[in-house]
């Protein structure tokens, strides 16, 4: 019987472990108590991944991961909490047990802009080191003789949408052991021919038995894209399309049914339901609106007029929505980032026009890269030009009739007034704006008592040099720091070596210059500077919950990408409420009109949460959202026109998002329970209470291993030296030094049970070799009264301990029996004996040898192992049974779905024999019954087929129920792991 007795455990002396060190027996307990892998769904079985994650959880993320990793015979789930719930924590425990599992080959699927969040997430707050994949470095892998670059032995792998759809053959060749789509609602259209990136993924992945899929809005316009998404998991969930468009999507039908088929692979967590553990403060925004100087005006009309021309030589038509979309967004940043654009740009364009290689002698590259220059100051060219599909994009033309030649100098000379005119504005009316705006948001900080600090997030990195300048001789000059995709300014890189300096010899040098100078970065601002000034790459993966004002200096048009941004502050752990300040100029009526989208329709710089999950979920992909603006800002001259196209565009969005539909998600999805935040509660105090008492375990059992070796506090303890056995025999360096415990705040390593100093504790502690000795049990030095066992003192007797490893459902379980009982016979009952064997104890030697376990500790032994393989098997006959009605429900589907078809052949019949009998000709009447014939002819062959068919799919569901049968067998396993003599001292 595994032991459940935490209040027991709670009573380790966190404070000094060392004070009542543990026997070598007792260490054999907890070693294999920390160490075991376990099944179910209690909170014991993620154990060791709550102690590893550097997250203080909430109870419905322990709750979701529980979900996911319930049964083992289930081919994945569906987490679609409501937005801002952390449903990428509770994909990470997920992945973080299955590393515990040594089920490494994991592959997360996310949208472009979420892969470094992802990655730092990972890292930050479950200490694993991820690998992101791209085109360049998927390139340098294979040149190095990777064959499938997807193989990878350092932790996860994670790659966009895009990019794992183009190596979707590399994918499906490897035999994943998790698989986690983030944002999976792009699938929901899989079932449709055109959503061509989703059926790729889908057969990518079909073979693979654990997928997660991550999403807020699984359900939005139609059921079909429900029966989509839980295809993507399994296909054996529901039948065909048709049977489930029948069943389920046609008028009139109940849920009720469909309800139960998605409560086994669905699970969605309210706000309302967790308000009690979550506290989120409110957002306030603060509009800064400006006027451009009349040279603005001017740049703006003349760049934006260019723009809007049919035909450029410096926009490749294949990549023009692209390239066009960047020179908007460039040019609303400021003067010096199109400045810089058009620079450039009538660089490319005088190679272009000095070339007179022949065709062949040129690479397209060269073109390529030209353009990549022409637009890397918008740092977030990479992941938007994975969004386009522009496949039609063309090389430039080498060789230029005489009429080209002319246009081309004509659009350099033009270009190159654009420029002159960009690079004479020195001052933009914006940028002054900006100092009113951090006077009177710092004011509204003060006022709501929160750190006078302010991130400042531009597209651009020369409006980012711009802004350092501006700021550089103000009050906040001494205290900005830059954040963009490189950080390779002298500036930044001298931050980096001062942190570097002062946490040398600590967990928190990750040995990534990259990640470690954002680390840097982020600390300089939290304890010394005022001033961030960032570039989209500051709105990835990294925590600002100190700063609570975001100041937009350029507003993207993607909601998404805003929603990122503001959580970087506004997140779980802000303890003020975040000041959002938004610059518009009032007299651009598309500027003005974008604001007021993201303002209205999509809420996202007012309240508690921010966007709905209606709104995100109806615009899919942000990127075809900004495509949308970039349309009305190339196509739209006067103000009616764009007030015209911002009103389709809003009743276009309203038009995605079906009432209806969000009503059956709510339906279909939510538990009404009310007993939903009683158990909630349950989960926080189950969780905290393992938490603690595993913790508790690792401490007591370093300090029993290391005894020597260590000095131990309250908070953790110094590894003064290694011990013997482990110096120099282990393949990963152990330094010396400060360890915490994860969530602790000071320079230490994290002392996790995955660390390698952890794991060879345990290996010690598990594999000695244990006589048999006897224990004297204080029961006073215990410091917690404990009434069952008070009968027992001055009494002795034998203990013994036994591990019990099944094999089953692919899986390896290992429980510990353990069983005691007194010299006259009295067995220990229920948990007694491991409260028993947790009593600070001291060893002697056994007062008498034993040759056998007396025949009562021997009887209870047995009958407790019985009761836990019964357990364990009532367990995976609720799993088989679970997975056997699902299988039953497809089968029904199927015959179903065949039976259907001879009813629309039936109704079809009707209507022609209803049309033959009012024919007015001969002829047409003929027509008619010869048609009527054909159909009855096709019924009579499709009934023929009709049981031959209900036979094939009876088969299928009896083979598949025959395999899950298999996997159902049980191997057991069991050894004895010690016996004691003890005795109970009051």
């Amino acid at each position: 019987m595994s032991s459940n007795d935490c209040s027991a455990t709670d009573s380790i002396p966190l404070d000094n472990p060392k004070a009542l060190l543990l026997t070598p027996y007792q260490s054999q307990y907890y070693a294999w108590l920390l160490a075991r892998q376990t099944a179910g769904d209690s909170v014991d079985s993620l154990a060791t991944t709550l102690v590893d994650s550097q997250v203080d959880l909430n109870p419905h993320q322990v709750d979701a991961a529980l979900f996911a990793c319930h049964n083992p015979l289930s081919h994945g789930v569906i987490l679609a909490d409501e937005v801002g719930l952390g449903k990428t924590i509770e994909a990470g425990l997920v992945i973080l047990q299955k590393w515990a599992e040594r089920r490494k080959k994991i592959l997360i699927i996310v949208p472009a802009n979420l892969r470094k969040q992802w990655h730092q997430e990972l890292q930050e707050k479950f200490g694993l080191q991820g690998l992101i994949l791209e085109t360049k470095n998927y390139n340098a892998l294979r040149k190095q003789g990777m064959k499938n670059p997807f193989v990878s032995d350092s932790g996860p792998v994670i790659c966009s949408y895009q990019f794992a759809k183009t190596k979707a053959k590399d994918v499906g060749s490897l035999d994943w052991d998790l698989v986690v789509f983030d944002e999976a609602h792009r699938l929901r259209n899989v079932y449709k021919n055109s959503n061509v990136i989703a059926k790729t993924l889908r057969d990518a992945v079909a073979h693979v038995n654990s997928k997660v899929l991550l999403t807020a809005t699984p359900l939005q316009n139609s059921l079909l894209e429900l029966y989509g998404l839980v295809s993507i998991i399994d296909d054996r969930v529901f039948g065909d399309i048709d049977s489930f468009r029948s069943q389920f999507a046609s008028r009139g039908q109940s849920f009720s049914g469909l309800r139960e088929r998605l409560h086994t692979v669905c699970k969605r967590t309210l706000r309302k339901q967790v308000q009690p553990y979550v506290s989120y403060t409110a957002r306030k925004a603060i509009v800064q609106e400006f006027t451009p100087s009349s040279e603005e005006r001017e740049l703006s009309s003349l760049v934006g007029d260019y723009l809007r021309r049919p035909n450029l030589q410096a926009l490749p038509q294949g990549q023009r929505q692209l390239i066009s979309l960047v020179l908007w967004k460039l040019l609303a940043s400021s003067s010096h980032a199109i400045a810089g654009a058009l620079e450039t740009m009538i660089k490319r364009l005088q190679g272009q026009a000095n070339t007179t290689a022949p065709k062949t002698e040129r690479s397209e590259e060269d073109s390529d890269t030209s353009l990549v220059d022409t637009l890397a100051d918008y740092e977030a060219i990479d992941e938007i030009a994975e969004e386009f599909d522009e496949s039609d994009s063309q090389p430039d033309k080498n060789e230029l009739t005489e009429s080209e030649a002319q246009a081309l100098a004509e659009e350099i000379k033009e270009l190159d007034h654009f420029k002159n005119l960009a690079s004479g504005i020195k001052d933009n009316a914006k940028g002054k704006a900006l100092l009113t705006a951090l006077e009177n948001s710092f004011a509204e900080l003060g006022r709501l008592g929160a750190a006078k600090k302010a991130i400042i997030f531009t597209e651009s990195r020369r409006t980012q040099d711009y802004l350092l300048s501006l700021l550089a001789e103000t009050n906040y000059g001494q205290g900005i720091v830059l954040f963009n995709g490189t950080n390779s300014d002298s500036r930044a890189q001298a931050i980096y070596k001062a942190w570097l300096k002062r946490h040398e010899g600590t967990d928190k040098i990750t040995g990534s210059k990259t990640a470690d100078t954002r680390a840097a970065l982020v600390e300089y601002f939290r304890d010394s500077g005022s001033v961030m000034i960032a570039t989209e790459a500051g709105a990835e993966g990294i925590n600002l919950q100190f700063c609570s004002l975001v100041i937009n200096y350029d507003l993207p048009w993607n909601p998404q990408r805003i929603e990122q941004r503001i959580g970087r502050c506004h997140r779980y752990g802000q303890k003020h409420d975040v000041v959002v300040v938004n610059f518009v100029d009032r007299s651009n009526e598309a500027d003005a009109r974008v604001y007021e989208l993201l303002a209205e329709k999509f809420s996202l710089f007012e309240g508690v949460f921010g966007a709905s999950d209606e709104v995100l979920g109806a615009i899919g992909s942000g990127v075809d959202f900004e495509r949308r603006i970039a349309e009305i800002y190339r196509t739209c001259r006067n103000p009616d026109e764009i007030k015209a196209s911002f009103a389709q565009l809003q009743q276009d969005l309203a038009g995605e998002i079906n009432d209806a539909m969000v009503k059956t998600r709510e339906l279909l999805l939510e538990n009404f329970d009310e007993d939903v935040q009683e158990k909630l509660r349950v989960r926080a105090e189950d969780s905290q209470r393992t938490r603690n008492k595993f913790e508790k375990m690792l401490l007591g059992l370093t300090a029993a291993e290391l005894a020597a070796n260590t000095r131990f506090d309250e908070a953790g303890f110094d590894l003064l030296r290694l011990p013997d056995a482990l110096a120099g025999t282990t393949s990963v360096e152990i330094e010396l030094g400060r360890y915490e415990l994860p969530r602790r705040i000071g320079e230490a390593h994290l002392y996790r049970v995955s660390h390698p100093l952890a794991q060879w504790v345990i290996q010690q502690a598990k594999n000695r070799q244990l006589g048999t000795s006897k224990l004297v049990f204080y029961l006073a030095d215990y410091g917690i009264k404990v009434s069952t066992l008070e009968p027992y003192s001055g009494q002795s007797g034998w203990l013994t301990l036994e591990l019990i490893e099944v094999d089953a459902l692919g899986k390896q379980e290992q429980h510990l029996v353990l069983s005691a009982c007194a010299d006259d016979g009295t067995v220990l009952q229920e948990d007694d004996p491991e409260k028993l064997l947790r009593i600070p104890a001291i060893e002697q030697a056994a007062s008498e040898s034993i040759d056998a376990i007396p025949s009562a500790l021997q009887a209870d032994l047995e009958a407790r192992k019985t009761q836990t393989l019964r357990q364990i098997n009532q367990r995976n006959m609720g799993y088989f049974e679970q997975e056997v009605q699902k299988l039953d429900a497809w089968a029904d589907d199927l015959k179903l779905g065949l039976e259907q078809e001879i009813k629309d052949i039936d109704r079809e019949i009707k209507e022609v024999r209803s049309t033959a009998s009012t024919a007015p000709t001969l002829e047409e009447k003929i027509s008619w019954q010869r048609k009527q014939r054909d159909l009855e002819a096709k019924r009579t062959k499709l009934r023929r087929d009709l049981f031959a068919r209900q036979d094939e799919v009876e088969a299928q569901r009896n083979e598949l129920i025959g395999q899950l049968e298999d996997q159902l067998t049980q191997q057991v396993e069991h050894r004895t792991l010690f016996t004691i003599q003890w005795e109970l001292v009051k």
